[in-house]
This record gives C-alpha cells, sequence and structure tokens, in this order.
C-alpha cells in the first residue's frame, strides 16, 4: 500500500474560511467521485488529506495536482500545495518540490501556529520546548478577559511540567481530562488553542499541528451510541506519538451522564487517552450541579473543573479598549462609554448575547460610523466621543426630560399620577434618614401595546434623573429568556442578567410565563423566579425590576409566589385606548415625519371611529402597536407611489391610507345576524 501526503498552507486555507466548501473537503469529495484508481482516505484535518491506495504513487500525487489546479489555480497549486508519498517501491518524486512558503496575509494565526509549528511536507514536527519558553504564550494566556481559573490551570501546568518531566511521570499529566463550563462566545476555540500550546511548550506532550478538535454530542437517542458517532470517527484517526485535544460538548446529556450508552462512551475515551486529551464542554452553569457533573465523570476518568464565568461589564470595557486601541488605533472618551453598554444592553435585550463575539460586532459597527463620520467631516479623528456611541444605540424618545417624555404620550392620565406619586414617595424616604427606603420594583398589567415597555424606559429615565438609579440603562426581556436549556444553567443565566442591570431598569414582558403552576417541578421557571427573587431583595435599592403582563396571569403568578407579591408593592394599570387616543397616536406620528395631504387625517379619523367595541376590548387587540403599525404601512404605500411618480419627498395622501387599509390585517368584517324572513332592500 503507498501513502500520499497532502499539504495546503494553513493561512491559505483560513483566507477560504467563508467558501461554501473549504479547501480540504472540497478536495477531498471531488478525488473521490472522480477517481480512476483505488483511494481510500486515512486522515484529514482543516489543512491536511492523506490517503492510501494500491496505485502508483508518482501517478496519483501528479493527478492530485492537476485536480487542485482545476479547483482553484495553477499557481495557488505551486505557492499552497504540497504533496509527499511514501511508496514500499520505488521512491517517487514529489510532484511540487518548493516548500510551502508562509504567504504574507494578515489573517491573524492561532496560537498553536506561532507557538508549536505545522507540518512541513507530512512530517510531524514535536513541539517540544524549554519551559522557560512558556511564558510566551502564558503572556497570551493573561490577556484573556475574566477566565481566571484556566489562567490558574495554565500556570499550573508550566510550573509542574519540569518536576514530572524529570521523574519520567509525564503520563500523570496526559491522563487528566477537564471539564470547561462556557457559555457560547466566550472564546472556547481561543481558550482550547492555548491550552494545547501551554501543553506542548511545557514538554508534558507532543501534539500534532492540527491538535485541536471541537465535536459536540447529539441528543440522547434511546440507548444507541449513535450520538457519538463523530466523536468515534475522530478517535479513529488517534496517534499515540503525537496526540490531540479533543474538545467535546456533553451538554445534551448533563442529566443522562449515568445512563449505559454515556457509560459505555466514557469507558471507551479512556482506554484512548494515550491519543487524546479530552476536555468536555458545558455551559456556565451552578457550582452544585458542575460538582455533581464532575463527580459522574470522575467514575471513569479523572477530571479537572474549570469554571468560566460571564464578563462583566468592566472586563467588556477593559477587553474593548485594548481591542480598539490595539487593532485599529482608536481610544475611547470616558463619557462615550455610557452609550456603548446601552448598545451592548439593547444586544442582550433579546435574550441572546454571545460574548466578546457580540462585542466585537458592535466595535466594528461604531468604527464604521466613525469613519463614516471622519470621511464627510475630512478628518482623522481617532477618539470615539459619545456623540460616536450614542449614534449607535437605538432612537426612542428625544432629548426631553424623562417626565415631559411621559406627558407627551397620548392618554393614561391615571397611569401618569401614579408614577409621579411613586417617585416622589422614594425621593422622600431616601431623604429622610432613618426611613427604611421602599421596594421600588413594579408590575405594569395591561393588554398589548398599551405602553408598558414605552413607560417603563421613561420611568428609568426619570429615576436616573432624580438620582435614584446610578446607570439608567433599560434591559428588556421576556420571561422565558430567563430560563436556560440544561439542569444548573438558570440560576448563573438569570443572575448575570440582574448583574448587568445594576443601577438600571429590568422589564420583564410576559412574566407569568416563568410560573407554570405549582405542581411543575421540572420546570426552570420556578429556579429563575427563586433567583430573581434573591436579586429583587439584595439589590432593591440599585435594581428596579418591572414585571409586565396581562392582568389576569399577573395575578395568578403574584398569588403562585408568595415572596414575589410582596417585593412588587407597585402595581400600575395600563387600559386599552380610546378609539380617539388611537387616532392622537397615529395623528402624532403621521404629522411629526410627513406632510399629510387633504382629506388624509379625516379618512384615518373616520377609520378608527368605526373600529367595533368588540375589537377595542378584546384581550388581543394590540391597541398602540395597532395604530403604529397602520401608520408604517401608509408611509410605505406613499413611499412607494412617490417614488414611482419621482416626487422630491414622501407626503400622506387619503388614497395612501385607503390602500394600507385594504390590507387583511386592517380589515374588521363583523359578522352579521342572519335574519329570518323576506326583506327588501
Amino acid at each position: 500500500m503507498n501513502k500520499l501526503f497532502i499539504e495546503l498552507d494553513a493561512r491559505w486555507v483560513l483566507q477560504h474560511r467563508t467558501d461554501d466548501i473549504l479547501p480540504v473537503p472540497n478536495l477531498k469529495r471531488t478525488l473521490l467521485n472522480e477517481a480512476a484508481y483505488s483511494i481510500m482516505v486515512e486522515y484529514e484535518s482543516y489543512n491536511a488529506l492523506t490517503l492510501v491506495t494500491e496505485a502508483d504513487a508518482s501517478a496519483v500525487a501528479n493527478w492530485v495536482v492537476s485536480t487542485f489546479s482545476r479547483l482553484y489555480s495553477p499557481e495557488e497549486a505551486s505557492q499552497y500545495l504540497r504533496c509527499r508519498a511514501e511508496t514500499t517501491a520505488t521512491p517517487v518524486q514529489t510532484p511540487v518540490e518548493t516548500p510551502v512558503e508562509k504567504s504574507g496575509s494578515a489573517t491573524e494565526s492561532s496560537p498553536i501556529d506561532e507557538l508549536l509549528g505545522v507540518f512541513q511536507g507530512g512530517e510531524k514536527t514535536a513541539p517540544r520546548t524549554s519551559v522557560t519558553a512558556g511564558g510566551d504564550v502564558l503572556a497570551k494566556v493573561d490577556e484573556l478577559v475574566g477566565s481566571e481559573e484556566f489562567k490558574a490551570l495554565a500556570k499550573e501546568i508550566v510550573e509542574i511540567a519540569p518536576q514530572l518531566t524529570k521523574g519520567k511521570m509525564t503520563d500523570i499529566f496526559t491522563a487528566q481530562s477537564y471539564l470547561f463550563a462556557i457559555n457560547d462566545g466566550y472564546g472556547l476555540t481561543t481558550v482550547l488553542d492555548l491550552f494545547a500550546a501551554v501543553v506542548g511548550q511545557s514538554g508534558l506532550r507532543s501534539l500534532s499541528s492540527s491538535c485541536v478538535l471541537e465535536r459536540r454530542l447529539y441528543p440522547p437517542k434511546g440507548e444507541t451510541l449513535e450520538p457519538f458517532e463523530e466523536v468515534f470517527n475522530e478517535l479513529k484517526r488517534g496517534n499515540s506519538d503525537y496526540a490531540r485535544i479533543l474538545s467535546i460538548d456533553i451538554s445534551e446529556w448533563m442529566d443522562k451522564t449515568n445512563s449505559r450508552p454515556f457509560r459505555q462512551f466514557l469507558s471507551i475515551l479512556q482506554s484512548r487517552q494515550d491519543e487524546f486529551i479530552f476536555v468536555f464542554r458545558v455551559p456556565f452553569v451552578e457550582k452544585e450541579v458542575l460538582e455533581a457533573l464532575r463527580y459522574s465523570l470522575n467514575d471513569l476518568m479523572f477530571v479537572r473543573v474549570v469554571s468560566f464565568p460571564p464578563f462583566s461589564e468592566d472586563e467588556i470595557r477593559s477587553w474593548a479598549e485594548k481591542k480598539l486601541k490595539n487593532a485599529y488605533g482608536f481610544t475611547v472618551a470616558e463619557d462615550a462609554w455610557k452609550f456603548f453598554f446601552r448598545r451592548i444592553a439593547e444586544e442582550k435585550g433579546d435574550g441572546k448575547f454571545y460574548g466578546l463575539n457580540t462585542v466585537k460586532k458592535v466595535i466594528r459597527e461604531l468604527l464604521y460610523k466613525k469613519q463614516l463620520r471622519n470621511a464627510r467631516e475630512n478628518t482623522n479623528d481617532t477618539v470615539i466621543s459619545q456623540t460616536d456611541t450614542e449614534a449607535i444605540c437605538g432612537a426612542w424618545g428625544d432629548n426631553l426630560l424623562g417626565e415631559e417624555q411621559l406627558e407627551k404620550l397620548v392618554g393614561g392620565a391615571k397611569m401618569k399620577e401614579r408614577l409621579l406619586e411613586i417617585i416622589s414617595q422614594i425621593e422622600l424616604a431616601r431623604a429622610e434618614q432613618g426611613v427604611k427606603t421602599p421596594c421600588v420594583h413594579m408590575r405594569f398589567v395591561g393588554n398589548p401595546g398599551t405602553g408598558k415597555t414605552t413607560v417603563a424606559r421613561i420611568l428609568g429615565k426619570m429615576l436616573k434623573e432624580r438620582g435614584l438609579l446610578r446607570v439608567g440603562n433599560f434591559y428588556e426581556y421576556s420571561g422565558r429568556d430567563f430560563c436556560g436549556r440544561y439542569i444548573g444553567e438558570t440560576a448563573p443565566k438569570t443572575a448575570s442578567m440582574c448583574r448587568d442591570a445594576y443601577g438600571s431598569v429590568l422589564f420583564i414582558d410576559e412574566a407569568y410565563t416563568l410560573f407554570r403552576g405549582a405542581g411543575d417541578d421540572k420546570d426552570y421557571g420556578r429556579e429563575a423566579l427563586d433567583t430573581l427573587i434573591a436579586e429583587m431583595e439584595n439589590h432593591r435599592s440599585d435594581l428596579v425590576v418591572i414585571m409586565a403582563g396581562y392582568t389576569d396571569e399577573m395575578e395568578t403568578l403574584m398569588h403562585g409566589n408568595a415572596g414575589l407579591a410582596s417585593r412588587m408593592p407597585y402595581m400600575i394599570e395600563f387600559p386599552n385606548f380610546t378609539r380617539e387616543e388611537l387616532f392622537g397616536i397615529f395623528q402624532s406620528m403621521a404629522q411629526g415625519k410627513f406632510e399629510c395631504q387633504e382629506g388624509f387625517l379625516e379618512a384615518a379619523k373616520a377609520y378608527f371611529d368605526a373600529i367595533p367595541d368588540s375589537v377595542i376590548s378584546s384581550k388581543e387587540f394590540s391597541n398602540a402597536r395597532f395604530a403604529r403599525n397602520l401608520y408604517e404601512r401608509t408611509w410605505a404605500k406613499a413611499a412607494m407611489r412617490c417614488q414611482l411618480e419621482k416626487a422630491e419627498k414622501i407626503s400622506l395622501t387619503k388614497d395612501d391610507f385607503d390602500r394600507a387599509v385594504a390590507d387583511k390585517e386592517f380589515k374588521f368584517n363583523e359578522k352579521k345576524k342572519s335574519r329570518l324572513g323576506f326583506y327588501e332592500d
């Protein structure tokens, strides 16, 4: 049997990471589909492929080069492809004799490429170096945001390595496995690369260049081993001379680690510890759950736990400052951070935050708008100002004070009066020494579109302006956003969301979805509520929690949670808008943005006046949201008309409004009662 080692330049491969199919899989698929020879794939990584064939290795090598040249180009084949054949017959000449050169790409290399080296012509280079060289990788480890337990582990490995190497006891280290508790977007891939670099530089284990693999276990499927198939495929490619780091996401199995299939899986992993260092990955969960999980895994493998807590605001700021300065040459004015974190709060508002990946996205958005402003003003300003960060925040409200914004809202006279009373009471209590600070958490009850979210935003602004809140940001979530996907994930997730909102308003829409009934012990909503109640009590003077929802459902929530009602003494009711108020909302939006032609407002008023009572009083009617949707549909119709007419600016006409209300979601067709007998029209 003959072997053909195929290697692609790693940096060139990274340049193709956005392709529909990466270079190695693309080449492999083409070779297998078009093969005129009998070939098998023995090994595959992101930049390498090993083929086994009974055919002449030289002929196969030339065919590989030809195929690659057709898929990409002859120039790329000569620069970035290297083939080396091993044969039991006469040695063959390497079809590409020029060694692969490192490209001048600006693509950042991983710590593995920089610190361990890569395959050269298919020959494995043992990455053993002196322990003192480990200082390089430890410096990179220290640059990580947070990650204190991992930093301690890296230093420990470098510290113990000489002792284990001297005593020829490195197998004690390599027999260890790890349990990383880290959320999505918090740098797992970077951490694994650095971990491999630490291990390689310490001399405790020789690692292959493509030494870090990440795999995820599929959900359990009966008593079968099918969910472990991808991991088993990687185990087949193991090599006891040059090990690899294999990260396995076991999140779907956190409460099933004592099942028979999982125990079989662990037993197989244990038998391959001379070829792999295993890192099990789960989301950041409670310490008790993590310890129970470690205890279960520890039956068959010696497992170390490393936790990566969610980033604090200070940690995000530190990382963002370094990124802006080191990568782009920009600095941030002190007063600009307020709006930077308001933008981060907006990103977190849908319950989906991907750590530094999300922060990177915000930074790029910020820099794009900053450079656009520089281009238009013909400057080269490298200081991010408050104006720059404010520009990336969502537009709501205006420059008016919070109380002025509240007054501008249509309707809700009793609600406004009650809010001002509450704020005055809080001010008085804090001014009077010896008076216990009242709990300021609130319930907003009412149907959809009655202004609960808008008023909560304004309330946060008012509390900040009066010195009753330190920060005044607004964090908006739905009830189920607080619930984790796996056991033990809910409490730390809820605590983290509350921590973000310290000094601000935490608004929970559809809060009643957290309560599924007293008998539902398996629902994570109960766990989220318990954590919320504790946070509301412990930070009663530095956090305002507002729970919102339907009146009846919110009442059920309060009755089902004795500790919750007492911590939310204020209830604000938001009644449905009247027809006149709905028209007023529509009118203010239309006249605030566009010129309204004759007959437009008259047609709109007639429409709102004709909305049936059954619709206005319905629990499902979306109130102000309905008026806003109709306004947006109307000006969309007007924009299309003006574009066709090549008008210089958009104006609203009666015809635009008639076309908008003709859409089915704005029609109200009450069923007419059938009449008996014959009638003449």
